[in-house]
Parts: C-alpha cells; structure tokens; sequence
C-alpha cells in the first residue's frame, strides 16, 4: 500500500513539474531568441540608413557595418520657422558603423546563430514589393520554435500553452508588407 501510495504521489509531483518545467524553458530561450532577433533587426536598420535597402545575407551585413559610416543629418535654426528659411542650414556628419554598433554594446560575433542550438543559423530574406502603388524594401528573418527548443519542441506540450505551435515562425519582418514587428 505504502509502495501504491509513493508511486501515487510520484505521478501527481511529475505532471505539476513537467508545465512548470515546459514554461520556464520556453520563455528563457524564447527571451534569449528574441534578444538576438532584436539585434539583428537593430543592424538591419543602420544597414538601410546606409545602403538605402537591407541586407540580403548576414556576411554582407556585417561587412558592411565593419567599414561603413552611418550618414547624421544636422540641421542648424529652425526649418518650421518661415521668417528664419534662408538661415536654416543641412549638413550631413558620418559616424563610424562599427563604433556605434559597439557604443549599443551589440557583438557581430555569431549574429547568424540561433541561440540554443547547435549553430544552426537564422534564415533572411529580403525582397522589393509594390505597398500602396510605391516600391518598398521588406525583409523577413527568423526561425522556427522547434529549432530552439530542444526537448520541449514536441507538439504534445501545447497542452500547457494552447498558443504554443512548434512549427510556426519566431521572426521579424514580412516579405508581404513592410513591418518589422516581431511575432515575439
């Protein structure tokens, strides 16, 4: 009966842990996931601010960030000002791509890697579409939750979240509109 009892309580104390187990995993390696996403999409940025569209791979990216400087536009007196126009003054000053980058204390080391694998890389894709009858950039990186997630990246623990899809998309960006919204 003892021995009954004990497997019992075994089984009750093991389904409590597995979803709290499951829910701490998933949101420290979604966290850690979404921090290198935000990384990259903060690159993605400063490469249009310099190239005027995205990168198309990682290796570009980076390069680019390691010898461009990002274009500041300065503006001396006040533009809205119409009594003061021909006393405005536009100056562009170029700042090193790679200082700034370092200043925001983001490491281009394993950009590509996703977080909790085995090197596996993010996918990037970038394209031109037509929004709103004008030519826009639109780029889409990201991955699958099944990638990182290790041992939890089996179906059966929707169950403890029912939004939880491991097949589905952890990104930023959409090839069909320009957003760089992330799906975090």
């Amino acid at each position: 009966m003892a021995l009954l009892v004990g497997f019992l309580g075994y089984l009750v104390y093991s389904s409590i842990q597995e979803p709290i187990a499951f829910s701490a995993e998933k949101g420290k390696r979604s966290d850690a996931v979404a921090a290198q996403l935000t990384k990259i999409r903060t690159l993605q940025e400063i490469y249009r601010s310099i190239k005027g569209s995205y990168a198309g791979d990682f290796q570009e990216l980076v390069t680019t960030i390691k010898n461009d400087s990002i274009p500041f536009e300065n503006i001396e007196g006040d533009p809205d000002d119409p009594t003061n126009l021909d006393k405005v003054r536009r100056f562009v000053t170029y700042q090193s791509a790679l200082d700034t980058v370092k200043a925001m204390g983001i490491s281009l080391e394993n950009l590509d890697v996703i977080p909790y694998t085995d090197g596996q890389k993010f996918t990037m894709q970038t394209d031109t579409i037509e929004y709103q009858s004008t030519m826009v950039n639109v780029i889409e990186v990201g991955t699958t939750w099944k990638t990182f997630m290790g041992e939890y990246a089996d179906p059966k623990y929707k169950k403890y979240d029912n939004r939880y899809n491991p097949d589905a998309a952890f990104k930023f960006g959409d090839l069909s509109t320009p957003s760089l919204n992330g799906t975090w």
